[in-house]
């Protein structure tokens, strides 16, 4: 990207979001609190509701099921689902699922709402809390997420999307009193917001690259632990229909292992899903990037 575009887009997205910035504030406060009120209990909520925000919610449903329907499920499963991803505080599901398939149309490119090309910081919380990309209108939004803008629930809960949050915390707070709600809800939330942010920075800056995208992504292993498989980027970007980020049997995708769940359940199926052998053989073609040699990806050049 030429220096004066780059001068141009950091001028567009110099205003800061007052609201969002405030709300950030006060749960990085809540969360540094919840260190002085510390029990196992508090703990362990913290980690379960993690884990229904971060890979029931965000990783199984925004983003495989409603951003790039990797499979299909029945209505009450999605709803459910899409309630457990309302607590990530990561927004309601048009705005995110819109976001990201933005990213993707224009990933590392002019127009990608969180690239680490306008900056690191910028990539990993910077967009959120100042410029444009959160404040696109209706009718953008919903171009990029017809099949969601006329859906009443997906509507009413994009509308409400802080709901949840608020009812979760009141009952932690009259199960558990101030430890559970400074743990299950403060840092739980910002340990999971900066988890799934690492998605937009770190992988798109540092890590692996077993396909030769067109854009920044790389494959991380550690930010793939953090994300319960959502660190597998490269592989996503390459195969981004895929339910199934981790190619191979020691690249752990919790999202997958829920996904197959689903389908011995018999509450999922039609699931896309490719596999490293059969991407070596040719049997599945990779329709953004051939296929490389594992090795680590340079840093890439970024306005930070």
């Amino acid at each position: 990207m030429q220096l004066k575009d780059l001068e141009r887009r950091q001028a567009d997205n110099k205003d800061v979001n007052w609201i969002t910035a405030i709300f950030m504030a006060l749960f990085h406060v809540g969360a540094v609190a919840a260190l002085f009120f510390f029990t196992w209990k508090a703990l362990l909520v913290a980690m379960f509701l993690w884990w229904v925000s971060g890979s029931l919610g965000i990783g199984m449903s925004y983003h495989r099921l409603l951003t790039h329907r990797g499979y299909k499920t029945y209505k009450w499963v999605e709803y459910f689902l899409t309630f457990c991803a309302t607590l990530a505080l990561e927004g309601g599901p048009i705005f995110w699922v819109a976001t990201h398939r933005i990213h993707h149309k224009y990933s590392d490119q002019e127009g990608d709402p969180h690239s680490p090309i306008d900056g690191k910081w910028w990539a990993h919380m910077g967009w959120i809390l100042m410029g444009k990309s959160m404040h696109h209108d209706t009718t953008t939004l919903a171009r990029y997420v017809p099949d969601l803008a006329k859906d009443k629930f997906h509507v009413w809960i994009t509308k409400y999307h802080y709901v949840p949050q608020i009812i979760c915390g009141a009952v932690l707070y009259a199960i558990g009193g101030l430890p559970w709600l400074l743990w299950g809800t403060f840092l739980r939330t910002v340990v999971g917001l900066h988890a799934t942010w690492l998605v937009n920075s770190a992988t798109h800056s540092w890590g692996s690259r077993r396909f030769a995208t067109r854009d920044l992504s790389t494959n991380s292993w550690w930010v793939a632990l953090l994300t319960f498989g959502e660190g597998w980027h490269n592989n996503h970007h390459a195969h981004p229909t895929s339910a199934r980020h981790g190619l191979t049997w020691y690249e752990i995708d919790t999202n997958w292992y829920g996904i197959w769940l689903l389908k011995k359940l018999h509450l999922a199926w039609d699931i896309k899903s490719v596999k490293l052998d059969e991407i070596k053989r040719g049997l599945v073609a990779a329709p953004n990037g051939r296929l490389v040699t594992d090795a680590v990806l340079e840093p890439a050049a970024s306005g930070d």
